[in-house]
């Protein structure tokens, strides 16, 4: 891939298409046929692989009856994947209900997840997705539930079984297992939740000791390597890498970014406890809260 910018509006863009042209019960060749393009283009389209003028994003939304919000969104990420870089700002570019993430992970075979403030949230319970959500002033109840709902829908990921569940690997400080939320139950429930869910094949989870001080990654803080499958004869997309801010979400898929963030990883897991002696301190936090 060229080093001139993201192609993760471009992927996206060609995913929600064939969504759409999916869900409007419409065929490939169909499609291509009222389009008047040949069946490779639209396969190049919705495979993300070329980009799309906005005026053509305009006439397939008609053609499969998207909604005015949704053609809003495909638009926005027509004209944003001609950009040189990628900056995802909720509100901005993109509403703030488009869950543009989302996409990414479902598709992705391995998600590699390095969290210095929270548990990561493909392993966090309701209890502590809640209080996580409720930290957003003004946030309604009826808006931490959809949250907390999507977030559930999520977790499936990890349990599915077509296609092969999400590979999911986890490097925490140990400063996150340490920080409770306002239930002391709900905090201990959250813990157990966090060994159980290591038991599994696909999942790993390991602590980064207070004791390490400041590392590679203390500069880049959280964010998440995301690694996606070949399909068919086509390679595999380019990884990307995702940090959340306050503001917005960037999304980097350059080869050079990669890399950089993949060598941090491997730092993190050369300081990393082992899986076993991360359980055991994970184990250990738990009873602290009991002698409190």
């Amino acid at each position: 891939m060229s080093e001139a910018g993201s192609s993760v509006p471009r992927r996206q863009l060609g995913r929600l298409l064939r969504q759409a042209r999916e869900e409007a019960g419409i065929n490939l060749e169909a499609a291509a046929s009222d389009l008047e393009w040949s069946r490779a283009k639209m396969y190049r389209l919705e495979s993300g692989q070329t980009s799309l003028r906005t005026h053509d994003v305009i006439l397939m939304c008609q053609r499969y009856g998207t909604s005015a919000e949704l053609t809003e969104v495909l638009v926005s990420l027509a004209r944003e994947s001609k950009s040189r870089g990628w900056w995802h700002a909720y509100g901005d570019v993109i509403p703030g209900w488009f869950e543009l993430y989302v996409g990414l992970e479902a598709s992705a075979a391995q998600v590699r997840h390095y969290e210095s403030t929270l548990i990561p949230g493909l392993l966090q319970t309701p209890e502590y997705m809640a209080a996580v959500f409720q930290t957003k002033p003004n946030r309604s109840a009826q808006e931490v539930d959809q949250k907390v709902a999507l977030r559930m829908q999520r977790q499936k990921l990890l349990t599915r079984r077509s296609p092969a569940a999400l590979s999911f690997h986890a490097v925490i400080d140990e400063a996150v297992v340490r920080r409770p939320i306002g239930d002391i139950d709900a905090w201990r429930a959250q813990l157990a939740h966090l060994v159980n869910a290591a038991q599994a094949p696909n999942i790993s989870v390991r602590v980064l000791p207070l004791a390490t001080g400041p590392h590679r990654a203390s500069v880049a803080g959280a964010f998440v390597l995301l690694d996606f499958p070949a399909v068919g004869t086509r390679t595999a997309e380019p990884s990307t890498v995702y940090c959340e801010s306050l503001t917005g979400s960037l999304y980097l898929d350059r080869p050079s970014e990669v890399e950089t963030y993949s060598k941090v990883w491997q730092t993190l897991l050369d300081l990393a406890l082992s899986e076993r002696a991360s359980e055991d301190l994970i184990s250990t936090v738990i009873k602290e809260t009991y002698d409190e």
